[in-house]
Parts: C-alpha cells; sequence; structure tokens
C-alpha cells in the first residue's frame, strides 16, 4: 500500500490527465448506460466496478456493475459519506487516494464525474493502472513463474522451519522422559528452535515482498532490516552453540580449549561486523 502510494504521488497529474481526457473522450456516462459502460471496460482494463449516486438524495440509484457481473444489493444504499469527501474539480471530476477496495480487495483509486445531479463512481485497479501507463513494467509470463517460484519455496522453508522447531520439541521430550539431562538436551532444541525462527522470518519476508504483495520499489529499509533480523538470529544460535561446546570442553575435553577459543573470536567477529553494519546503516539514515 506504501508503495502504490509513492507512485501514485509522484505520478497523481499525469495519471489524473490520461483518465480524464479518456473519460472525456467516452462522452456523457449517464447516456446510454449499458454502452458506455462497455466502453468504458474497454478503454480501460485496470476499470473494476461502476455505480451511480444522485446528488440530491445521496443514495445509489445503480447496482454495482462489475466486468462480469451486476450486484443489486448495494442499490438504494445511502451514500453520504462519500459525497462528503468528494472534492470534485471545475471539470466534474473527482479522484480519491489509493485504498483498498472492500468490494474487490484490490488496492484501487475511485474516479468520480459528475453529471447534473448524477455522480458516476468508477473505481480502477491501481496495479494494472500503473502498468497500462508504463510506469512499472510487467511480463505476466515471467511473473507468474517467479511469483509461482517464491510461493513454493517460501512455503516450503516455512514446512522446514515448523519440521526445526517439531524436531527440538520431540528431542527435549524424549531425553526428559528418559531421564537423560545434559547439555545437550537443553541446548540442541534451543538451537533447532532458534534456527527455525529465522527460517521461518526469512520465509514470510519472501511471501510477503514477493508473493503476497509484490514489490515495485527496491527499499533498502526494508532489506536491511530482513537481513539484519536474520542475522540476529543467526548469531544467538551460534552464540548458543559456542557456549555449549564451550561448557563440554570444560567439562570432559579441557586440553581443547583453544578450539573453544577459535569458535568464540569467530563468534566475535561476527557480532562486531553486525554491530559495524547496524552503525553505518544507522549513520546514513539520519543524514
Amino acid at each position: 500500500m506504501k508503495e502504490y502510494l509513492e507512485i501514485f504521488t509522484k505520478n497523481q497529474d499525469k495519471i489524473e490527465s490520461f483518465i480524464e481526457e479518456t473519460l472525456e473522450s467516452v462522452g456523457s456516462l449517464t447516456e446510454s448506460e449499458d454502452e458506455k459502460y462497455k466502453k468504458l471496460f474497454k478503454a480501460f482494463p485496470s476499470l473494476e466496478l461502476i455505480y451511480v449516486v444522485c446528488s440530491g438524495n445521496k443514495e445509489q440509484i445503480s447496482p454495482n456493475i462489475y466486468r462480469n457481473k451486476i450486484d443489486e444489493n448495494e442499490k438504494n444504499k445511502d451514500r453520504t459519506y462519500l459525497l462528503e469527501r468528494l472534492k470534485i474539480k471545475e471539470n466534474g471530476f473527482a479522484f480519491a487516494q489509493p485504498y483498498q477496495s472492500s468490494a474487490t480487495s484490490n488496492v484501487c483509486i475511485t474516479v468520480s464525474k459528475k453529471e447534473g445531479p448524477l455522480i458516476v463512481f468508477m473505481d480502477l485497479q491501481l496495479e494494472v493502472l500503473l502498468e497500462r501507463l508504463g510506469i512499472i513494467e510487467k511480463h505476466h509470463f515471467f511473473s507468474s513463474i517467479t511469483k509461482t517460484f517464491y510461493l513454493l519455496a517460501g512455503y516450503f522453508m516455512m514446512f522446514l522451519s515448523g519440521v526445526a522447531i517439531f524436531y527440538a520439541g520431540h528431542d527435549f521430550v524424549s531425553n526428559l522422559l528418559e531421564s537423560k539431562l545434559s547439555i545437550d538436551t537443553i541446548f540442541k532444541p534451543i538451537i533447532a528452535a532458534t534456527l527455525g525462527l529465522a527460517i521461518f522470518d526469512l520465509a514470510k519476508t519472501i511471501l510477503e515482498q514477493e508473493v503476497y504483495y509484490k514489490s515495485y520499489i527496491k527499499d533498502s529499509k526494508i532489506e536491511i532490516k530482513t537481513l539484519t533480523k536474520f542475522l540476529v538470529t543467526i548469531l544467538i544460535a551460534l552464540s548458543i552453540e559456542t557456549l555449549m561446546v564451550v561448557f563440554k570442553i570444560a567439562i570432559e575435553n579441557y586440553d581443547k580449549m583453544v578450539n573453544a577459543l577459535y569458535l568464540m573470536m569467530g563468534t566475535s567477529m561476527f557480532i562486531v561486523s553486525l554491530a559495524f553494519m547496524i552503525y553505518i546503516t544507522k549513520k546514513n539514515k539520519d543524514k
């Protein structure tokens, strides 16, 4: 939603001019409605919904007209709240900011055209409109393949994260029932659960950004936030593993403590590198 608002705001004049010129070429929308609406749906592939409201009694006098169906349930309903928010220009047009339509669940803009006492409302799907105007580019076949791949990979990663967490719980409960309590019994499930959480967060981000809400703006803030969150989770798991190794060596193989030292040094370098990355990111953000 935020991305659509940014793109729409940057290109608002171009988008509104295109819509106004196209609608003016169609002519009056309240005369010979059936034919006009067919022309509208043909002229605007992004058009999802049309309905007419009377400015006098502020009621919807037409059904909801979709591209492939008509819904009579909305007819005669009070639309006062819509008319109160309208800012009609001198040429009779009014535009609403992008929002998620309750009728279609798509992000759209509502265009209104006043013709005498009647106001025609038209909902246009914003993604299709932006693509139509060449503001965003999208290859449908390639996008479908990419989206499907991300969908399968994302859910597979979620499945693996669930398996990791299930393994953590199963391993801990099994050892607990067999009275096999040790450092491994406690720390291994924690590591497995932590890794499962990291994988789940990564999968969730992939699905959100590439499947359910396709990103058209490369926002470095989102990418850095995702990377930082993932690395912090991995670092927690690595730190726990390091602590477990130190305890095991201290108890069982004290002469191999140097190996624990190497592992601790590697983990420390990881922490310093991550801290430096966060510092640089925050410094650039403050500029």
